[in-house]
């Protein structure tokens, strides 16, 4: 008898169906409502090394320092209250995303190239990287959970709730819709390169 286990469907001998339960935007709204807003804190950890925050921790110079950040992914680049730029000096290593907060800008055009600015980061030893939009709650917040996406390999629900262990987030619905069309894509390719696989091993 099959049973419902982590968006999968499972059977009981415990293998896997090639059937991917994608959240609905009702579910994922209702998720990211499961948490209480809080704005206490200006940045916060959701990942080893890996800080999501706003644009006051951004032109905050000596609490970078503080936390050690020497890559800045700036996902409202250029954009009003929140004109991006790389003036940081040699010791930090910027790029910048000029993102609409808006639920009909096209983010995912950005989200290979964001992951690979996180991933480098992240993969460099003693570096770390702070994500930011102007809020810290939608643009930014998108874009790192395209990152755990694509190279921690989490569904777009297990990225939601573990960003959500340390900081609230509310992406606006063009970008949920955006991030289950990566989920679909992301799930549909790992289950191609599963069959490929088992083929060569059979």
């Amino acid at each position: 008898m099959a049973e419902e286990t982590e968006g999968y469907t499972a059977l009981s001998k415990g293998e896997e169906k090639q059937t991917y339960i994608h959240p609905t935007i009702a579910e994922l709204q209702k998720l990211l409502d499961s948490k209480h807003p809080s704005f206490s804190h200006h940045v916060n950890e959701v990942w080893p090394n890996l800080y999501l925050g706003d644009l006051f921790i951004a032109k905050n110079r000596y609490e970078l320092w503080k936390l050690g950040i020497t890559y800045i992914l700036n996902a409202a680049h250029g954009r009003r209250l929140c004109e991006g730029n790389n003036d940081y000096g040699a010791t930090i290593t910027y790029h910048g995303v000029p993102a609409n907060d808006s639920p009909d800008f096209d983010m995912s055009q950005y989200f290979y190239s964001a992951s690979e600015f996180i991933h480098k980061a992240l993969t460099s030893p003693g570096d770390r990287v702070l994500v930011h939009c102007a809020v810290g709650i939608s643009r930014s917040a998108t874009l790192v959970l395209a990152y755990l996406m694509i190279h921690h390999h989490l569904s777009l629900t297990q990225a939601i709730e573990k960003v959500q262990e340390n900081r609230w987030i509310c992406p606006n619905i063009g970008f949920l819709q955006q991030l289950i069309h990566l989920d679909e894509e992301l799930h549909s390719a790992r289950s191609k390169n599963m069959q490929e696989q088992k083929a060569e091993i059979c």
